[in-house]
């Protein structure tokens, strides 16, 4: 198998160390930068398989870096796990709805923090290479699983991986309640000790693709209060 690249951005040398080693130990490349547009210069010259990336980075900030990558055509796919201060939720939840996979509190246990990344690459080459079923129709929307695009009234959508993900697996169990805690290990592969506002961001951003394409005034993801999601099930 082809060994992963990651990339690490960060202005804090002692953290960029500390990820290196311990993501080179379980057999990743790793690129390393120290801002942001090194970062997307980076990019633009390797193909990078992740990217673990700081909010707060000298002169071109990470939600800067996420917002630019989620609109290039061809990084947009590109999965991101960022590094936020423990404090800074606003800023969090600003990078989820930019289109980051994930998000890692500083200070952090590497542990932690190579688990999330196996689980977005699990997750990433699973769905790359899901061939059994081609596509998931259900009313005005296509999911195409070979080609990881979604059609709504044959108008192509575009979603982040998570989104896709999470699209994927709701509609695929249409009609069934999905809770928040199921969501999350399904799609991100492990445990937010009960944090589970990560799936109701990503609920909400998938939820206003959906019906900012759609002709139809059809509520197509369901809010089930006090549990989770379901996907409506079409007569």
């Amino acid at each position: 198998m082809k060994e992963k690249k990651i990339l690490v951005v960060d202005d804090e040398e002692n953290i960029v160390e500390l990820v290196k080693f311990n993501l080179e130990k379980e057999g990743y490349q790793v690129f390393v930068t120290y801002d942001g547009q090194s970062a997307l210069d980076k990019l633009q010259k390797e193909e990078i398989d992740l990217l673990i990336l700081d909010l707060m980075l000298p002169e071109l900030g990470g939600l800067d870096v996420c917002r630019r990558i989620r609109n290039d055509d061809i990084l947009s796919d590109l999965p991101i796990i960022m590094l936020t201060a423990k404090e800074k939720e606003v800023d969090r939840v600003l990078g989820l709805e930019l289109g980051a996979d994930d998000y890692v509190t500083k200070p952090f246990s590497p542990r932690e923090l190579v688990a999330r990344v196996k689980a977005i690459l699990r997750r990433t080459d699973s769905s790359k290479q899901e061939k059994n079923e081609t596509k998931i129709e259900l009313g005005e929307i296509v999911i195409d699983l070979n080609k990881y695009e979604v059609l709504i009234n044959n108008n192509q959508v575009n979603f982040t991986p998570k989104e896709f993900e999470l699209l994927k697996l709701l509609a695929k169990n249409a009609g069934k309640v999905l809770t928040r805690n199921f969501l999350l290990k399904e799609i991100w592969g492990y445990n937010y000790d009960g944090d589970t506002r990560t799936v109701d961001v990503h609920i909400r951003r998938t939820r206003q693709k959906l019906n900012n394409n759609l002709e139809e005034d059809v509520e197509y993801i369901e809010t089930v209060r006090g549990v989770g999601y379901r996907f409506k099930e079409l007569e």
